[in-house]
């Protein structure tokens, strides 16, 4: 494994390796105005959510990299704390990275990027309104980190209303993420799309899983089961009972399995973890248990 040392190289560099690791970065397309009342917008994947009571997200506009100098956006949250964060999607990816274009102080990126500047109710910032989800926020604290080129600068922003397209909620008013289409930031201009990779992965404070310490020893040590298999299947609160085997077994299909097993029981084992694995792929860990019971 190589090991990197951010002080053995320039901070450009290793800022690549930050990136290129730390990925995908949800997008903070940020949007303020100055005290002559002149907005400005810009994406930012230093971001994230810090927080819910108060509803609290934090992004950094760091000094630039090549002089430390300050960005319009970090220079305008000082002016006047206020900023809408909008959520950027598939459909406006291309205009939102025309936005992040260095434009001299006072140029309005609404009107470069093609944007349509939509009114807040509680703030001063415009929102984005090609946006589906725009958070209207006020600066509650700005912290500096240094004054060299790189440095971060975190703006601690509090959501004082939001406002959400109703076109992405599903039939039980929650936002859907495949409706939503998320981009996400990766290293170097790549980018990610969220709703092309999603997949489930159940929340295991739902319930006490045994634990992989807790599974047999072979399914432990399977060299066909992977980690993420293991995961699944040690999320389970308790093994399949006496009685739902028994209805299990009686599956025509699971008898010809039987059978396979008992006709060469020097690869049971295999032919049960291949078995499991298959079912794990479709997101079925209790079937899977059932069939490495057999």
């Amino acid at each position: 494994m190589r090991i990197i040392n951010p002080k053995e190289m320039k901070p450009q560099e290793f800022h690549a390796y930050m990136l290129g690791a730390i990925a995908p970065r949800p997008i903070a397309f940020a949007s303020t105005i100055d005290k002559n009342g002149n907005p400005n917008l810009s994406p930012f994947s230093f971001f994230n959510a810090f927080g819910s009571n108060p509803p609290l997200i934090i992004f950094s506009p760091a000094l630039r990299g090549r002089d430390g100098a300050t960005k319009n956006t970090l220079d305008n949250v000082r002016e006047v704390g206020e900023v809408v964060i909008n959520m950027v999607t598939y459909d406006m990816v291309q205009q939102t990275s025309l936005a992040s274009t260095e434009y001299p102080k006072g140029v309005n990126e609404f009107v470069k990027a093609g944007f349509t500047a939509e009114p807040s109710q509680l703030i001063k910032p415009f929102r984005v309104k090609e946006s589906p989800v725009q958070m209207e926020c006020r600066v509650r604290e700005i912290i500096q980190t240094g004054t060299y080129g790189g440095a971060a600068v975190l703006v601690i922003c509090e959501i004082v209303l939001m406002h959400i397209n109703e076109d992405i909620f599903n039939e039980e008013g929650k936002i859907d993420q495949s409706k939503i289409d998320l981009v996400g930031r990766m290293g170097g201009d790549y980018y990610s799309r969220s709703a092309k990779g999603l997949f489930i992965v159940p929340k295991p404070n739902t319930k006490i899983g045994i634990g992989i310490d807790q599974l047999p020893e072979h399914i432990r040590t399977s060299t066909i089961l992977t980690g993420n298999n293991l995961g699944m299947l040690a999320n389970t609160e308790q093994f399949p009972s006496e009685e739902e085997m028994n209805e299990f077994v009686k599956d025509a299909s699971m008898q010809k399995f039987i059978t396979a097993l008992k006709d060469d029981p020097s690869n049971k084992i295999r032919l049960q973890h291949i078995a499991a694995r298959a079912l794990l792929a479709d997101n079925n860990s209790a079937e899977a248990w059932k069939v490495l019971m057999l």
